[in-house]
C-alpha cells in the first residue's frame, strides 16, 4: 500500500472508528511514516543527552537489503510480517520454512500482534504504536503471498492488469511499460514485492500473476483493500475500549460505501496523486464525519515530525537539545517502533516457531 491508503485512508478509518480529528492525525502520520523512516543510529544532544533510533523501512534498492539480519528486522517485522500459512501457534503449515515466513492476511501472528497493541494502549507512545500496527496490518493484505526476506518465492512473471482501469493495459505507453517492467525486473532483487512492483499497493487493480512456484495469481486489490479496512475499524474500536475481544461493529454502510468509491474511483497511478485527491476529499467532507482540516503529511522540512523535535529534519552531528523533546511525536514513533520489533520477533513469531533475530 501506498500513502493514500497508510496515511488517508488510515485517517478516515480511525474517524469511522470513534478516534477524534488528533488523534486520528497521529494514528495516521505514524502509520505511513514507517514506509519513510529509513535512518538509525544515535541522535547526539549538545547536552550530552542521546537517542538511539532504528529504521523501519529500507528503500528496494538500498545495500542493507543483502545483509540477511537486517531484512528479518524491518521487513518482517514491518512490511511482511510472516503468516505462518493461516495456523496457529505451534502448527506448522505444509511444506519448507518458507511457507511460514510468507504474509497471510489477518492471520494469527497479525490479530495477536494487534492485541499486544490494545493491552498496552496506555503506554505514552500507545496511539503511535496503534499507527505503526495498522500499517503492518493492513499490509498483510496488500503483501499476501511475498515473504521480507532474499527467496525465489518472490519471482514474479507474466504481471498483467485484469480489471477495467486501464492504467496498467492498453495503448502504446502501456506495452512500453509493460516491456520495460520485463527487462528491468532481474535487477530488483527477489525480496517482498519488488518483482511486482506497485501492483500490489493500488486501490483499484484487478491482476495477475505468475509466482515463483510457476502458480498463477489472481488478485483483486479493491475487495482486499476493503476487508483490510474493515478489520482496522474494528481494531481502532477495540483499541479506544481497551478491550481487543470486544463486540464491536466495525466501518458502517456509509463508510464503506465512500471508501469503495474512492478506490475504484481514483484511479491515478501515482500514490502522491492519489493522496492529494484523498486530502481534498476529506477537507470537504466527503465522509459521515464532516469536512476536517487534515494536514498535509509532511516527512522532512520544517513541519516534520522529525524536526519539530530536534530542531532540523536533517541528520546532524550535534542536535541542540529540548525538554519538549521526551514528549514530540517523533521520540514517541520511534520509541512506538522499538516496541513493536520488539513484541513481534521476540514475543510472537517464536511462538510460531519463527526465529527471527
Amino acid at each position: 500500500m501506498q500513502i493514500d491508503f497508510h496515511h488517508a485512508t488510515t485517517y478516515v478509518i480511525a474517524r469511522a472508528a470513534g478516534f477524534e480529528h488528533n488523534k486520528a492525525e497521529i494514528i495516521a502520520y505514524a502509520s505511513q511514516y514507517v514506509d519513510d523512516a529509513t535512518s538509525s543510529g544515535v541522535v547526539q544532544f549538545d547536552n550530552q543527552a542521546v537517542y538511539h533510533r532504528i529504521s523501519s523501512a529500507h528503500k528496494i534498492l538500498d545495500l542493507r537489503n543483502t545483509q540477511e539480519l537486517a531484512n528479518h528486522q524491518v521487513w518482517l517485522a514491518f512490511h511482511f510480517l510472516p503468516g505462518n500459512g493461516g495456523r496457529q501457534a505451534g502448527e506448522n503449515p505444509e511444506g519448507s520454512f518458507i511457507n511460514k515466513i510468507v504474509c497471510r492476511p489477518n492471520s494469527p501472528v497479525a490479530q495477536e500482534m494487534v492485541r499486544g497493541v490494545i493491552l498496552e494502549k496506555d503506554r505514552l507512545y500507545g496511539l503511535h504504536r496503534l499507527g505503526v500496527a495498522m500499517h503492518v496490518y493492513s499490509d498483510t493484505w496488500a503483501h499476501q503471498g511475498f515473504a521480507g526476506v532474499m527467496h525465489d518465492i518472490n519471482e514474479v512473471e507474466d504481471t498483467v492488469e485484469t480489471g477495467d482501469s486501464g492504467v496498467f493495459r492498453g495503448g502504446v505507453n502501456a506495452w512500453l511499460k509493460a516491456r520495460l517492467r520485463d527487462k528491468l525486473d532481474d535487477l530488483v532483487p527477489p525480496l517482498g514485492h519488488g518483482r511486482a512492483n506497485v501492483f500490489p499497493d493500488i486501490p483499484f487493480l484487478q491482476w495477475q500473476y505468475e509466482n515463483g512456484r510457476g502458480e498463477m495469481i489472481a488478485r483483486d486489490n479493491t475487495r482486499d483493500f476493503m476487508e483490510a479496512a474493515d478489520h482496522m475499524c474494528i481494531a481502532m474500536q477495540r483499541f479506544i475500549l481497551g478491550d481487543p475481544d470486544a463486540s464491536v461493529a466495525g466501518l458502517d454502510v456509509d463508510t464503506k460505501g465512500k471508501l469503495h468509491e474512492m478506490f475504484v474511483g481514483v484511479t491515478n497511478e501515482e500514490g502522491d496523486d492519489r493522496h492529494a485527491e484523498w486530502l481534498q476529499a476529506i477537507r470537504g467532507g466527503a465522509f459521515s464525519f464532516g469536512a476536517a482540516a487534515i494536514s498535509d503529511y509532511m516527512p522532512r522540512g520544517r513541519e516534520s515530525w522529525k524536526a519539530q523535535a530536534l530542531g532540523s529534519s536533517h541528520d546532524l552531528p550535534v542536535h541542540r537539545y529540548q525538554p519538549a523533546f521526551l514528549q514530540s511525536n517523533w521520540k514517541m514513533f520511534h520509541d512506538a517502533i522499538q516496541a513493536h520489533r520488539f513484541h513481534v520477533v521476540h514475543d510472537i513469531l517464536p511462538q510460531y516457531g519463527i526465529c527471527a533475530a
